[in-house]
């Protein structure tokens, strides 16, 4: 299986940097891992392998893939789960905020993959190791619907409908600010940010292509749109950053909310809900439709805007 690919063109303001510390901050890496990857010749400037200790000059093309990590391996773990809908291949859950998609740093167990792979062990082993099934994810504080493959025939059908761009994911959020425009689209690329590789940033030069469309649905008059977002692209983060970048950051969200933060409105996580998955199925074809109310937590605070609290 094929690990992420990507490529950036240096720009001004990365010339004179060493290239491992460049795949750092492009990737997400730790500079050990950007070096081993350098040296395994994963790596390339101009089309050409690269020295991890290449001091980098602006204009030039780098352009890596990276290798899959071995997982350890997951535990099926007794979890409670909302099924939407379930068949031989194909299921849809309706993931509440807190819980993590897979294992990872921090969070080893209690996700839920844990959770589909006691629910759903023929699952293992589909799509490949490491993330079992799954073809699209919600951050750890995002709630909302996801659809799982089953099957190996299912999940290569599904991911092929992704690029295409044949799933529909449909999103609420809380936005900070007066949106001027009554639906718009946001096409601006997306990368890795330079001054925290464990967020995202909208990069002209070098990002991936990430398309937002939106309308506003509702506004209150303490400074907030509730705007419905439909997701051209699936990069992380994409709608958190979107919105941050124009100006308008979603209500709740600590990391790209440099306003008055996590704690807003009685929040303790980023107002954003994946509220309406459609798709073919991924054997027969027919048409797919899901929708998920939005969660009690959220229900609250747009109540309380509306009543003027």
């Amino acid at each position: 299986m094929e690990g992420p690919r990507g490529e950036s063109v240096v720009e001004p303001g990365d010339a004179g940097k060493r290239l491992d510390v460049f795949m750092s901050s492009r990737t997400g890496l730790s500079r050990n891992r950007a070096q081993r990857l350098i040296a395994s010749g994963a790596v390339l400037l101009d089309g050409e392998p690269a020295r991890k200790n290449l001091v980098l000059a602006e204009g030039r093309k780098v352009s890596w893939e990276i290798p899959p990590v071995e997982p350890e391996e997951v535990t099926p773990q007794d979890i409670p789960l909302d099924v939407v809908y379930e068949d031989a291949s194909v299921a849809v859950i309706d993931k509440p905020a807190g819980m993590v998609m897979y294992p990872g740093p921090g969070h080893p167990s209690d996700t839920m993959l844990n959770a589909l792979l006691a629910r759903y062990p023929e699952i293992e082993g589909v799509g490949g190791k490491g993330r079992p099934g799954i073809f699209h994810r919600l951050d750890r504080n995002t709630s909302g619907l996801v659809a799982v493959a089953r099957t190996e025939e299912a999940y290569q059908s599904m991911v092929r409908m992704m690029k295409r761009r044949e799933v529909e994911r449909r999103y609420l959020a809380l936005v900070s600010g007066d949106i001027p425009a009554e639906q718009g689209t946001i096409d601006a690329p997306m990368g890795r940010s330079d001054r925290s590789r464990k967020k995202m940033a909208v990069r002209q030069y070098g990002g991936r292509e990430a398309v937002s469309r939106f309308r506003v649905r509702e506004r209150f008059k303490q400074g907030y749109n509730l705007v419905e977002v439909t997701l051209e692209t699936g990069r992380t983060h994409q709608i958190r950053v979107h919105f941050s970048y124009m100006g308008y950051p979603v209500a709740g969200d600590p990391e790209y909310f440099r306003g008055r933060g996590r704690r807003e409105l009685g929040l303790d996580r980023q107002f954003l809900h994946a509220f309406h998955l459609a798709f073919p199925h991924p054997i027969s074809g027919d048409e797919m439709t899901f929708n998920s109310e939005l969660p009690e937590d959220l229900v609250d605070v747009l109540d309380r805007l509306r009543s003027g609290v």
